[in-house]
């Protein structure tokens, strides 16, 4: 049984805060919520009234003094990841960051010099890799029961009208980072990634078709990994039948699972090749079960790890995958060629800013004749 109780404070205050709370309160037997902080006093009120948090603070500095967590939630927009990161792993305090987990890679490695200094650990939430559909589908490939992967489908398909961009940080790529590519689809890509491994090159289509934003409201990419495997991924918000659809084609069986916004058990599906059933099925059979992904198990996993003193999941590594992932499909689609793991170094516009020079459609959303990339 755990034997030690995790003080933990939050860092905003709004909608993704709420689900940090609601799940860390099925956790109250390992950790304690002893403050949160927002610059919104009575939407702090609001907040720290309805989850019963002891301590309010209006900066993040002021909150490590005074409250002394063990961990800290970063439930704040992009745009401010990185700067609140630094602050906690110079106070020494491991941090747990929503995604993306900053705005460029310049940013995130900036963070993994810090935590390399200061020998705290820095995690993002991709809360999809912890279900048991997820873990299961690992396992049953390390096994050798489905043989190698050979195709894959990773696709957000999402609407989002356009008074969701009302939000002022919403849709602009100072403060967001990017479009659907950035802080929608990159859930089913990592765990895409957490299945096949690491990409070695992209070719992607970006646009902007409708959304009154700066960023794209579609994308498209071509990803091909390591071992021969060929995905596509599309991340959209232009899609009133929502789904997060992931299929993997393997030699002896086809793995699907469909959801929107979270999988159980009774999501995945698998379709064993012919000759291959009896293996691949009890294969499957034996595999963890009854974990929905969610937050509640991504947070159970950090403090799996903080408990013996490794480094919580998502780890920083893992992270830098999948947002290099989101680097090389704007590379790729602005810059119309392929692009590669480790071709975005510190001399490319990419490495920077997510949308590099610049996107190719004007700042101000034009209605009337929607911009695209195509290769």
């Amino acid at each position: 049984m755990p034997g030690r109780t995790f003080r933990v404070a939050l860092v905003g205050a709004g909608n993704i805060a709420t689900v940090h709370a609601q799940n860390l309160a099925g956790l109250a037997d390992r950790v304690e919520l002893v403050a949160a902080a927002d610059i919104d006093q009575d939407r702090l009120d609001t907040f720290c009234d309805r989850w019963n948090v002891p301590g309010r603070f209006p900066d993040l500095e002021t909150l490590l003094a005074a409250a002394r967590p063990d961990l800290v939630h970063l439930c704040t927009p992009p745009g401010l990841h990185k700067q609140q990161a630094l602050v906690c792993l110079d106070a020494g305090v491991d941090v747990l960051c929503e995604k993306p987990p900053t705005l460029s890679l310049a940013e995130l490695d900036e963070i993994a010099r810090a935590q390399t200094a200061h020998g705290a650990s820095f995690a993002t939430v991709f809360q999809h890799r912890f279900g048991s559909g997820a873990a299961r589908l690992r396992a049953v490939l390390a096994s050798g029961a489905l043989g190698r992967p050979l195709v894959a489908v990773c696709h957000t398909l999402w609407y989002r009208p356009d008074d969701y961009f009302a939000v002022p940080w919403r849709g602009k790529w100072e403060i967001e980072g990017g479009g659907p590519t950035m802080g929608h689809g990159i859930h089913q890509f990592d765990l895409l990634l957490s299945v096949l491994g690491d990409w070695q090159e992209i070719t992607a289509v970006a646009a902007r078709l409708a959304r009154p934003t700066a960023t794209e409201d579609l994308s498209c990419a071509l990803a091909t990994f390591a071992d021969g495997t060929v995905a596509t991924v599309v991340n959209s918000l232009l899609s009133p039948r929502e789904t997060s659809y992931l299929r993997f084609d393997f030699e002896h069986a086809t793995v699907e699972v469909e959801h929107l916004y979270g999988y159980g058990d009774d999501d995945w599906r698998i379709h064993p090749a012919p000759g291959h059933e009896d293996e691949v099925a009890a294969a499957w059979r034996a595999g963890p079960s009854g974990r929905p992904s969610g937050h509640a198990a991504q947070f159970a996993a950090v403090l799996d790890a903080l408990e013996v003193g490794s480094p919580p999941p998502v780890t920083l590594p893992q992270s830098r995958g999948t947002l290099e992932f989101v680097a090389a499909t704007y590379a790729s689609a602005f810059e119309r060629r392929p692009v590669r793991r480790g071709e975005i170094t510190a001399d490319s516009p990419f490495y920077r800013r997510m949308q590099g020079g610049g996107p190719p459609w004007p700042a101000a959303p034009t209605a009337a004749l929607p911009q695209e990339t195509t290769l």
